[in-house]
């Protein structure tokens, strides 16, 4: 059986090291989707404020943006 310990051994660090490498694999590619996601409900948000400004400017409002934000 002490034969078989360095290899079990081996062979348990390289499982071990392998899942890490999924693990931070898998990590990378949710932290580029959410960065895509979060650059896209950014620009989402943009196009928003300006069709509300350019509503507000057809009804006659004069609030631009900026003040909304305050």
């Amino acid at each position: 059986m002490a034969d078989n310990d360095p290899q079990s051994a081996r062979e348990l660090s390289q499982f071990a090291e392998n899942l890490l490498q999924q693990l931070q694999e898998n990590f990378e590619a949710l932290t580029d989707k959410l960065l895509l996601r979060t650059d896209e409900m950014g620009e989402r948000i943009d196009d928003l404020e300006k069709h509300v400004t350019g509503l507000m400017a057809q009804a006659g409002i004069e609030n631009t943006s900026e003040e909304l934000m305050h």
